[in-house]
Formats: C-alpha cells, sequence, structure tokens
C-alpha cells in the first residue's frame, strides 16, 4: 500500500528586515568618507605647508626689508605705509597653493577613476560634492587663520625697530588678519569648483593662474577709465580688499570684495554641481 505525503503548506518566514539607518547612506557617513579621502593623499599636507611657508616667510621677508630701508623712505612713503598688508603680503601667493590644493581635492578622483565609486554609494552625486568643498574650505581657513596670526606678529616685531609696527587693536587691523583667512578659504572653494568643472587637474590649475594671477594684469592695458573699472573686480584684487587694510583705485571696500569673491565661488560650484548631475564621471 503506498502511502501519500501531502505537501508542506506552512508559510516560509519572512526574510528579516534590513536595518536601512546601519546600512544606508547618511550625511554623517559621506563626511566621515571625504575626510578620510582628504587625508588619505600627501597632496593635502604638501599644499597647506607650502600655503603656511609662503604666508608666514613672505610676511617676515616684506617686513624685515621695509624695517632695513627706513632710512631711506620719503615723507609720503612713511605717511601711507601700511603695516598690516605688508606683515600678510605672503598671503597672495598662499592663494595659489591653496587653489592647488582645492583643484586636487575632486581632480585627483578623477584621475584614478575612484569618483566613479564614489558615486556609486552615493547616487545623489552632489553630497561628495558639497563634503568636499565643505573639508577643503574649512581645513584651509583654520590652517591659514593661524598662519595669518603668526605672520602679522612677527611682521610687527620685526617692524617696530623704527616704531612702523601697529596693533590688532587698532582700526580694521583684526579684519584684515581674519579677513585673510576668510578669502583663502573661499579661494580653496573656487579651487574645487573649477577641479569639479573641468575635471582634469592641468586644465583646473592652469584656469586657476589665469584667473588669479594671468589676466589681472592685463587688466591694466585697457583704456584708462575703463581699466579702473574692472580691475578692483578681478579675483585677486577682490581677495586682497578683505587683508589689504586700505582701498584705492585697483580695490573695492573690503565687504564688497569679499561679496565679489564669493559670487566667484558660488559660479564655479553651481558649474560643477549642474555638470556633477547630468554627465558621467
Amino acid at each position: 500500500m503506498t502511502t501519500m505525503t501531502l505537501p508542506d503548506t506552512t508559510p516560509a518566514p519572512a526574510p528579516a528586515a534590513i536595518d536601512t539607518t546601519q546600512y544606508g547612506v547618511t550625511s554623517r557617513r559621506v563626511l566621515r568618507s571625504e575626510w578620510t579621502k582628504f587625508w588619505s593623499v600627501r597632496s593635502p599636507r604638501w599644499t597647506l605647508l607650502v600655503a603656511v611657508v609662503l604666508t608666514v616667510g613672505l610676511g617676515a621677508l616684506f617686513s624685515a626689508v621695509r624695517s632695513s630701508n627706513f632710512a631711506s623712505m620719503s615723507p609720503h612713503e612713511l605717511a601711507t605705509f601700511n603695516p598690516t598688508a605688508t606683515s600678510l603680503s605672503g598671503v597672495a601667493l598662499a592663494e595659489l597653493a591653496i587653489g592647488v590644493l582645492g583643484v586636487l581635492v575632486i581632480t585627483g578622483e578623477y584621475a584614478t577613476g575612484m569618483i566613479r565609486s564614489s558615486l556609486t554609494v552615493v547616487p545623489k552625486r552632489t553630497p561628495v560634492l558639497w563634503n568636499k568643498i565643505g573639508i577643503a574650505a574649512v581645513v584651509s581657513f583654520a590652517l591659514m587663520l593661524v598662519a595669518s596670526f603668526a605672520a602679522f606678529f612677527l611682521g610687527q616685531v620685526l617692524l617696530s625697530g623704527h616704531h612702523l609696527n601697529t596693533t590688532l587693536g587698532a582700526p580694521g587691523v583684526l579684519r584684515s588678519v581674519i579677513g585673510a583667512a576668510l578669502s583663502v578659504g573661499v579661494v580653496a572653494v573656487i579651487g574645487v569648483g573649477l577641479g569639479g568643472l573641468l575635471r582634469n587637474t592641468a586644465a583646473a590649475i592652469s584656469s586657476f593662474v589665469a584667473a588669479f594671477f594671468v589676466i589681472p594684469p592685463l587688466l591694466s592695458l585697457l583704456p584708462g577709465s575703463l581699466s579702473t573699472d574692472i580691475t578692483p573686480y578681478a579675483p585677486n584684487n577682490a581677495a586682497a580688499a578683505l587683508f589689504r587694510g586700505d582701498t584705492g583705485s585697483t580695490l573695492l571696500s573690503p565687504w564688497a570684495g569679499f561679496a565679489v569673491l564669493c559670487g566667484y565661488a558660488a559660479a564655479a560650484v553651481a558649474a560643477a554641481a549642474w555638470r556633477l548631475r547630468k554627465t558621467d564621471a
């Protein structure tokens, strides 16, 4: 006699629910990932070191030279001498190092192909860009704030022998010292924006150098009134307005210059974000 076996109709247990809070992409995890990538290569350390050396070293050099030439300074030069701007003379070249840093933060991933993995993990894409910008800007600002104060105090010590020095309590001095770090932080954002837009290290650095160091001097070749009207809006002059501590035909007021510089940064970042969302990595 054959015994029939009935099929087991007991429903299978439901699969365990995946804890999306444990495995999902969160802002904190994206930030932690970008922070790790930022410090995992040598280029940020070297470019930041160069920026500090230029800020402190050139500021001390210019201050020492000015102090040694005190006897040959005319009454007009003495009356218009700006000890704050002299001690912060290295900031303009430090912008080059920080601009390169901003470019490398993003173009390095395009060069190695790692950007594809980053965007696969973060499918919304733009959080990757926002975190790269935030890290580059905050690190640059924090380090340059220390370097700016160091350059200022060292410069004033060198200038004090002939009583050319000033103090943080003098009008506009503290703003200039902090403004130097603020302007460099925005320059880092411009570098990241150009890197994200062009996706090529050489092209992005060349564009940055042209915008800050090549095109502005050429503006002086324009007819007189046109040159005077346009030159203050050049990126390097917009940045200098915040830490030079004076105004003139080539400079806007401090906060107007800072606003113009932020406008350049916003345009670069907007273009980079648009390309990141609309085109493949």
